[in-house]
């Protein structure tokens, strides 16, 4: 089977150089396998969307060497995450964020983790004349993901470990879960290599995968940039934007090889995409790994 890999940034704001390691990986992904490679532009979230991070990330990419086949933006697919949600288990939910987190501390026996469980408050009915949102009532079962870099399995136990999933906001703005799942199928897309923080995010998106009878793509997640604090790269700490660095004059041979000498792989001052290549397909064949 022919590899098709994508890389599918929110356009919230400039591309900072986290999210540049991540697109260098997942385009060497896709090229080292001679495969196909998609730009997706989760832009669902209008919100927090900005109208120039579309077309400044598509020059930021353009300078590092990264090219695509195909490009698709969320926002252009609405029809497809009604038709997928009209085909699952569903029912309104009237909670707002407040009731919802002090429903999850009064219930009995309720999960301390890391992301509290919604407890099924609406299952009973909603209250009328409030804005729903929609949720999926989640079967009983374990969703497992594999990961194919860590060759590791991530299993949840989906009514107790993640909750009935809000996959339609009470202001119609569709969830990332389920758009991005119907959009890999439909797009064809065979390998995910996404930061390791979406790692588990992704059982949830295995099971509705199962549950619309869609394939599962593999998945790759691989390790964050950190800062100098140990903290992940981001936006909001003040991470440099690639523009930056771009209209700035920089080479973008450097900036390839700083991120990859970020991943503890022994390069020159400047690398070509041509020079990274087989770095990645010995990535593949486990002579060679990736540290945070």
């Amino acid at each position: 089977m022919s590899v098709v890999g994508r890389f599918a940034p929110s356009p919230t704001g400039a591309m900072h150089l986290g999210n540049a390691r991540t697109a260098l990986l997942a385009w060497l992904h896709s090229r080292a396998q001679g495969g196909r490679h998609l730009l997706r532009f989760e832009d669902l979230d209008t919100g927090r969307v900005r109208p120039w991070a579309f077309e400044t990330t598509r020059l930021d990419l353009a300078w590092l060497g990264l090219d695509w086949d195909e490009e698709v933006i969320q926002s252009s697919r609405l029809p497809l995450y009604e038709a997928a949600l009209a085909r699952l288990d569903t029912y309104p939910c009237t909670c707002t964020r407040k009731e919802v987190q002090a429903a999850v501390q009064a219930s009995v026996g309720a999960p301390h983790g890391a992301e509290p469980v919604y407890p099924g408050t609406c299952r009973a009915g909603h209250m009328p004349g409030r804005p729903a949102a929609v949720r999926w009532r989640v079967p009983a079962e374990v969703a497992c993901a594999q990961d194919e870099l860590s060759q590791t399995a991530l299993c949840q136990d989906l009514p107790t470990e993640v909750g009935d999933l809000a996959l339609r906001r009470n202001d119609g703005v569709f969830a990332y879960h389920l758009a991005v799942v119907v959009d890999d199928a439909a797009q064809g897309v065979t390998d995910v290599l996404r930061g390791a923080d979406l790692l588990g995010a992704t059982p949830r998106q295995v099971a509705l995968q199962g549950a619309l009878g869609l394939p599962t793509p593999r998945y790759w997640h691989v390790p964050l940039l950190l800062d100098f604090r140990g903290e992940r790269l981001a936006k909001r700490g003040g991470a440099p934007p690639v523009q930056a660095l771009r209209e700035g004059g920089d080479s973008p041979g450097r900036v390839r090889a700083e991120l990859a000498r970020s991943l503890g792989w022994a390069v020159p001052p400047e690398v070509s995409l041509d020079d990274l290549l087989p770095l990645w397909r010995a990535v593949l064949e486990g002579r060679l790994t990736l540290r945070a």
